[in-house]
């Protein structure tokens, strides 16, 4: 199998809205759908396959059961989640513990995550905090003073934030992110605007591991622009967890694939991707991995996507 389809899970949220459905045609019940995970390998909520002779097995199947179709990575489980955001309100003030981190308190991997941004509309994001020391982080925390401490930035479309474990941050009203991350669901509250659940009561926070966890980062976007052979590429991030590019096709842009594999997500536009004679259709809203078994590929049509790969 040189292609893989996916078919992700959903999570309604209280903050959800309904723009995964509409904008997105995805398959997603009609409430408040806040998160799509279009490419997970997490128990029980693993993508299922939905094309050739896998089709109806699970990313997490196939990635323990035939490794050959991922290179033969080192990691046992599949490392990354790609998912989509909706925010029909504002998610909670957060931040993600480090490897070691979540090792000691969880048996688990820490939380490093990307966002590239997908609204039209203008809308922001919390990214990081407005002091020098965590001493200081701590003080304004303790003193609630939320507005002081707390970084508010703008965004548009094609803007990327990488957001490494230890940062502060949230995801506001308005926003529709696509996000990569390391492959892990741990996440410390450290504020939510005091709002009570429809019992009344205030959300549970997190405010020791929250402090522990924070850290004090500057921002590490670095994005190169290259205009290639048939295709414009933005390098979003190459960290020591995944590399991100978003790719603009024009007509047409042969590739060779240089990673173990490929996670694929098509933003806008519509075409479709050739290997090895045969083709498969694209369109906005698709989520698709190229495997091991495609040594190149070939993209056609008008379309941006955006593309990923864990670091070996």
């Amino acid at each position: 199998m040189k292609v893989l389809f996916l078919k992700g899970d959903y999570r309604e949220k209280i903050w959800g809205g309904d723009k995964l459905k509409n904008i997105f045609k995805l398959d997603v019940s009609d409430g408040k759908v806040g998160e799509y995970w279009g490419v997970s390998g997490m128990p029980g909520e693993s993508s299922v396959i939905t094309n050739g002779e896998l089709k109806g097995k699970t990313l997490r199947e196939i990635y323990r059961d035939k490794k050959d179709l991922f290179g033969n990575p080192k990691e046992e489980e599949f490392p990354l989640l790609v998912k989509l955001i909706d925010a029909g309100d504002d998610l909670s003030i957060q931040v993600h513990p480090d490897d070691e981190m979540a090792a000691r308190l969880h048996g688990a991997k820490g939380k490093t995550e990307c966002w590239y941004i997908l609204n039209e509309d203008p809308a922001s994001i919390i990214y990081g905090l407005n002091v020098d020391s965590k001493k200081e982080a701590i003080k304004l925390i303790d003193e609630r003073k939320w507005d002081e401490l707390l970084k508010e930035v703008s965004t548009k479309l094609g803007d990327f934030f990488f957001v490494r474990s230890g940062t502060v941050h949230a995801i506001k009203k308005g926003s529709l992110i696509l996000e990569i991350q390391q492959a892990s669901d741990i996440t410390y509250r450290l504020y939510d605007y005091d709002r009570k659940d429809d019992e009344g009561k205030l959300r549970d926070l997190h405010l020791e591991e929250s402090k522990e966890a924070i850290k004090i980062i500057e921002n590490e976007d670095k994005i190169v622009n290259e205009e290639k052979d048939g295709y414009d590429q933005r390098i979003l991030t190459s960290n020591e967890y995944f590399q991100v590019r978003e790719m603009t096709i024009k007509t047409s842009a042969k590739l060779e694939r240089d990673k173990l594999y490929l996670l694929e997500f098509v933003v806008e536009g519509q075409g479709e991707v050739l290997v090895d004679g045969k083709t498969y259709p694209l369109k906005r809203g698709d989520f698709f991995i190229i495997t091991n078994e495609a040594k190149s590929y070939e993209f056609k049509g008008q379309m941006t996507l955006v593309e990923s790969n864990p670091v070996d």
